[in-house]
């Protein structure tokens, strides 16, 4: 299986993506991403670096059943978990079904997140490689 998360907008507040999965050429899922804005990767305040990285699945009290990305350039603890606004991240990666201002403040968000974590685990195995482009 082929995953590929595509940065569309990184508007200095944040960063607005697309996650797909493939099947050949089939997609086999697909979701939106919502990330911190690039700050020279410094912790707690940016997106990690565009690359390919090791992913597995994790569970923790704090986001149930997860991802975590292995081996990531000067971080640790970097995930794709539920999270529905910018503010909720700390370098890590939120899922959602749409991108869309939820709470007015004029920053679009992600929604149903939980549910789009559940989906994603379901269709993806339980460790693959992810491309960030």
């Amino acid at each position: 299986m082929k995953v590929v998360l595509t940065r569309l907008i990184d508007d200095g507040t944040q960063t607005l993506g697309v996650l797909s999965a493939y099947k050949g050429l089939k997609e086999a899922f697909s979701c939106k991403t919502l990330e911190l804005t690039w700050r020279d990767n410094r912790r707690n305040i940016s997106c990690i670096p565009r690359g390919d990285y090791d992913v597995e699945v994790r569970f923790s009290e704090k986001h149930g059943e997860h991802l975590i990305l292995k081996d990531v350039e000067e971080r640790d603890f970097i995930l794709i978990h539920p999270a529905n606004y910018n503010h909720q991240l700390r370098g890590c990666i939120a899922v959602g079904r749409t991108h869309t201002d939820i709470n007015g403040d004029n920053e679009l968000d992600v929604t149903s997140s939980r549910d789009t974590m559940e989906s994603m685990l379901k269709e993806l195995p339980s460790s693959f490689t992810i491309t960030i482009i």
